[in-house]
């Protein structure tokens, strides 16, 4: 019989044979368990993953137990909420939690019935709108603002004027807003100069809201230029050039190139911009709430803050503060789920 007559089988094993000879496979790692598994599983096992990247686990453990001991235990004490409860029956906190006494849902029936509730959660929800409407797109037209400067250094100056507030305390952002706009600031003193009477801006409760989005805005504005113009640096000039050679002008490049790019940040930011929407500055309201009264400043915090730390109600703030949080988890993943619809990642992948 020929070479050629031997089954196509048998020459296929004798040429794997005469290669597996001449060459041998590396072993994988973890040897021939993990190979098993690998097999079984189509991919690496937890523990050959943990022994993979076991320096980075290492490296993030103290930065993971921080989040566990500052973030996620003191969750636990959201039993107050279910509670009387009262701080000195103990100078030990946990035993003043375990010997208070268990009242369920009271402190929340409390708060469904309590009219200053409604009125702090109205003027949390108006105080988000204003700044989601007026205070979210300024940080992204000045980021394309400063972005189609040709002179860099002129850029630069630009963004450190505007980025300067944002490392300034909230008293002293009051007291600028106050001697430019209170009663005895530059502006009242400028129309008592021309015969007109002063303005008191600082004490204005119809006016208060637009006062605390503009010391947002003048604040804070430049923290959010510096996360735009980054997602700006990674846009590639090439498309600009393609765009130009098109006949795109300054406009259509900055609707089809520029804001593409900038899509995906904005989704996120506005995603954690809604979940932060029951957050909208304790110490910055908290700081005014004397001058325009709590019927116009009073919000969720500083409600929380009156009825726990002042009237020292614990229980009935915790409870408060408990149903912020739950509303807050909602409103981040009901975004998160927009975000995904519009084929952006949002906070997390799908």
């Amino acid at each position: 019989m020929s070479h050629n007559t031997v089954p196509r089988s048998r020459a296929e094993a004798d040429t794997t044979g005469a290669t597996g000879a001449m060459r041998k496979t590396p072993p994988a790692p973890g040897g021939a368990t993990g190979s098993r598994e690998r097999r079984r599983t189509g991919k690496l096992s937890l523990r050959l993953r943990f022994r993979r990247d076991r320096v980075l686990v290492l490296m993030t453990l103290p930065a993971v137990l921080l989040i566990l001991l500052f973030n996620y235990v003191p969750i636990l004490g959201n039993v107050v909420a279910f509670e009387d409860y009262d701080p000195y029956i103990s100078d030990n906190g946990i035993v003043s939690i375990l010997n208070s006494p268990f009242v369920g849902l009271e402190n929340f029936q409390r708060i469904f019935e309590d009219s200053a509730f409604w009125n702090a959660v109205q003027n949390t929800l108006v105080l988000f709108f204003l700044q989601l409407v007026l205070f979210f797109p300024i940080p992204v037209l000045l980021a394309l603002l400063i972005n189609s400067v040709v002179r860099p250094r002129v850029r630069a100056v630009s963004q450190a004027i505007l980025y300067l507030p944002h490392f300034f305390s909230w008293v002293l952002v009051i007291s600028v807003f106050q001697q430019l706009f209170g009663g005895a600031g530059i502006l009242s003193q400028i129309l008592r100069q021309h015969g007109y009477d002063g303005l008191d801006i600082m004490t204005d409760p119809d006016v208060f809201k637009f006062l605390i989005t503009a010391q947002s805005v003048w604040k804070d504005a430049g923290w959010g230029i510096i996360v735009f113009l980054a997602a700006l640096a990674s846009v590639s000039p090439d498309l600009y050039e393609a765009a130009a050679m098109d006949g795109a002008g300054r406009w259509r490049r900055m609707w089809h190139v520029t804001l593409p790019a900038l899509r995906p940040v904005i989704a996120l930011l506005l995603v954690l911009r809604v979940g932060d929407a029951l957050t909208v500055g304790f110490e910055q309201v908290l700081l005014q709430r004397d001058a325009v009264g709590p019927g116009a400043s009073e919000v969720l915090d500083t409600f929380v803050w009156w009825n726990g730390v002042r009237n020292q109600d614990f229980g009935y703030a915790a409870a408060a503060g408990l149903i912020k949080g739950v509303v807050s988890l909602g409103l981040v993943l009901a975004a998160n789920k927009v975000a995904h619809l519009m084929g952006e990642q949002g906070v997390y992948k799908k």
